[in-house]
């Protein structure tokens, strides 16, 4: 029986940060993932935002380029960091 609660706390400790993205990936028009393993959260004003693979939103500055997975190049438009940091935030209480 303890066996069976710890698997599903695990289970769970590993499905809520899916859930905390939920509303950061609602308020983007396009998510890009990154060469770096990074994403790229363009919103529908055009601006962006950047979460690192560790899942935090991280500060980058305009006019900086970046790689996509398949080899593309990007220009940063806007720093977006706190509206993607407080839609993060708004996911993990939805939990």
């Amino acid at each position: 029986m303890l066996k069976k609660l710890l698997m599903i706390a695990a289970l769970g400790a590993v499905a809520a940060p899916a859930f905390a993205h939920d509303a950061a990936r609602a308020a983007a028009q396009q998510i890009i993932e990154l060469k770096d393993g990074a994403t790229l959260y363009v919103f529908k004003d055009g601006k962006m935002s950047m979460e690192n693979k560790l899942g935090r939103a991280f500060r980058m500055k305009p006019g900086e380029v970046m790689e996509t997975k398949d080899g593309q190049k990007l220009m940063m438009v806007g720093d977006e960091v706190m509206r993607l940091e407080s839609l993060l935030k708004e996911g993990h209480q939805g939990n």
